[in-house]
């Protein structure tokens, strides 16, 4: 399960090292990254997105909302190597997407992680707090 909040700056263009963490939760070096929703990138094992792919498709295709999170999820979604050092290449249509600049904060969503430019997590985590009630 991904747990836990890590920032980290890019090694290179487009270039992150993954939380060690987050690597040991990894089943292999294939890593399927997708546009997420509220701009960030949201970054699964190949496992793990089998199942939720699955999932996807068990809505049958007649219904309108099926295939939109179709194209949504698939049309976005990359396969990724990670290196020797932990490191994995971002897409850049999926770094234009996220608005991300220099520095990211990768986060721990349970059965995928998400990685987010630093100062829209910031921003977004704000705006939770206000909707749970812990800061007005």
């Amino acid at each position: 399960m991904f747990l836990g909040e890590y920032q980290t700056k890019f090694t290179g263009k487009g270039r992150v090292v993954l939380p060690h963490k987050f690597r040991q939760e990894l089943k292999g070096n294939e890593v399927i990254l997708s546009r997420g929703f509220e701009n960030c990138i949201w970054g699964f094992d190949l496992k793990d997105f089998e199942k939720e792919a699955r999932k996807q498709l068990e809505i049958s295709a007649t219904e309108e909302r099926a295939r939109y999170m179709r194209r949504y999820i698939f049309a976005s979604s990359e396969s990724v190597e990670l290196d020797a050092q932990g490191r994995i290449i971002i897409p850049s249509a999926l770094l234009d997407f996220a608005s991300v600049k220099d520095e990211v904060t990768v986060i721990g969503a349970g059965d995928h992680f998400e990685i987010w430019d630093v100062k829209l997590w910031e921003k977004h985590m704000k705006e939770v707090e206000v909707l749970l009630g812990r800061v007005s």
